[in-house]
């Protein structure tokens, strides 16, 4: 696994499509594209800390890779749909990167995050269908060991290529042994179905299963 990199943040600008301009909150072009293959470890509860809710992406994206934090990219709506559902409590600044703090409140409240594929690349689609077929085995391994209340993967596309079944969103018919399995929506802003709202529908339902969040849906 290379080492990650934290010589990348600069000045913040608007998009700007050629290589070796800024992006927004201030990498380059050519500083995200030195994080391609990075790996970004799980972040899991530790020690007695029971694991309740894991949510699993398809695999880091390069300002991921490069902030070491999931969900990262500043359009993503991971984290925003979090907070709106309740799964969250304070909001987490995504694109600069995770505090400690904000690991130990996710970490205490018994949620955590992987994803199907280890390596980071620009776009999910640079994946190859036997990636993420070795992610699912990897991520059912994971779940036997760790054994959440609730697995959310988020992406329907991804969770059929990865287990070779068909499937539609929502909580799935058959459990991972005692963990309830929910297809959820992807949060990347290339997922131009979904809103904040709708995401956080989804999450929320999943977090609710898993007894992170109590009581019915807002609204």
């Amino acid at each position: 696994m290379r080492a990650s990199r934290t010589d990348g943040p600069g000045a913040v600008t608007a998009i700007a499509p050629a290589r070796g301009t800024m992006v927004p909150m201030g990498f380059t072009r050519d500083q995200l594209e030195s994080f391609r293959d990075v790996e970004v470890p799980d972040l899991l509860p530790t020690g007695d800390q029971p694991l309740l809710l894991l949510f699993v992406g398809i695999n880091p994206g390069l300002w991921t890779a490069a902030t070491q934090t999931h969900f990262a990219h500043p359009g993503n709506r991971f984290w925003p749909a979090l907070l709106r559902a309740g799964v969250v409590t304070h909001p987490v600044d995504q694109a600069a990167g995770m505090t400690e703090d904000d690991r130990d409140a996710l970490r205490r409240r018994g949620i955590g995050i992987t994803n199907l594929a280890a390596r980071a690349t620009a776009r999910a689609d640079e994946l190859t269908p036997e990636e993420l077929r070795r992610g699912g085995e990897r991520l059912r391994a994971l779940v036997a060991e760790r054994r959440p209340r609730v697995v959310a993967v988020a992406g329907v596309t991804a969770y059929r290529t990865a287990f070779d079944r068909r499937a539609a969103a929502g909580e799935q018919p058959a459990r991972w042994g005692a963990s309830r399995v929910f297809v959820v929506p992807n949060p990347s802003g290339l997922n131009a179905h979904e809103t904040v709202d709708t995401l956080a529908t989804a999450y929320g339902e999943a977090a609710r299963a898993a007894g992170v969040v109590d009581g019915p849906p807002p609204g």
